[in-house]
């Protein structure tokens, strides 16, 4: 079974996602980072692939993106390095990047390489759902990639009931009409009232902006769980080479 299946099968609420760069701080560090998260109980371990180009992203992430890349890091590099770890690592590992970047490497060498390198599934903000569904659906079930799709407040309520039966990973609900990376949430409540509302039959998560206990207990509230990304990268930042005892802590604190 997908490790995600497995995961929301055993498990569907309370779900922390955390998020880091490939290749950042350096760039052997990526192995490091993803069994310290597995061996903390993370939930879902969202890998992200540094691009030249991050749409969805803001000043953080952006920064991270561009060491990995100085580092050195390339697609090759990231799958050689989760081949190496997929047998340490229970938690689902699941690769955001852009299309182009799939689309340029080879769709199905791609999704190739995400089976055989131990990854569960995919989240490509930029692919829209109806190319997915018409294009690219069968392939990604060959290789028994999940695929998520984001909804923000700007996307109608058709559209949202749309992409949840577009997905097959979970639903990632963008918290605010925002890039990644803010230092306090900013939570467009009437819209994640009117999600919950929705009843969405997709395991569902909110990111963007969340960075401490209040902010993972508050996504909670509106869905199965809470991903964070740019405060978890300031954390490795910062961590002055001890990354295992900064990831340990911070996630305590989380918990």
């Amino acid at each position: 079974m997908n490790k995600l299946e497995q995961l929301f099968s055993q498990k569907n609420k309370n779900l922390i996602t955390i998020y880091t760069t490939a290749g950042y701080p350096n760039l052997s560090d990526t192995p490091v980072i993803l069994k310290e998260l597995d061996q903390n109980n993370v939930d879902i371990i969202e890998v992200g692939i540094p691009y030249s180009d991050p749409l969805a992203d803001g000043p953080t992430i952006q920064a991270t993106s561009e060491k990995a890349l100085a580092n050195g890091m390339t697609l090759d590099i990231l799958f050689e390095q989760l081949k190496s770890v997929q047998n340490q690592i229970s938690s689902p590992i699941v690769l955001m990047g852009y299309y182009n970047q799939v689309m340029t490497f080879g769709l199905e060498k791609f999704l190739q390489n995400c089976q055989e390198s131990g990854v569960s599934g995919l989240i490509l903000p930029d692919m829209p759902y109806e190319i997915y569904l018409t294009q690219h659906k069968e392939l990604f079930e060959k290789y028994d990639q999940k695929v998520t799709f984001l909804i923000t407040p700007l996307t109608t309520e058709k559209r949202i009931k749309e992409i949840n039966d577009a997905t097959s990973g979970f639903v990632y609900i963008v918290s605010s009409s925002a890039t990644t990376g803010a230092t306090q949430s900013n939570y467009n409540e009437d819209f994640l009232s009117n999600v919950k509302n929705l009843g969405l039959t997709k395991p569902h998560q909110i990111g963007f902006g969340i960075s401490t206990k209040a902010d993972v207990e508050k996504a909670w509230n509106y869905a199965d769980g809470a991903i964070i990304g740019s405060a978890f990268l300031r954390v490795l930042e910062n961590s002055n080479g001890n990354l295992s005892g900064a990831i340990k802590d911070y996630l305590s604190e989380l918990r």
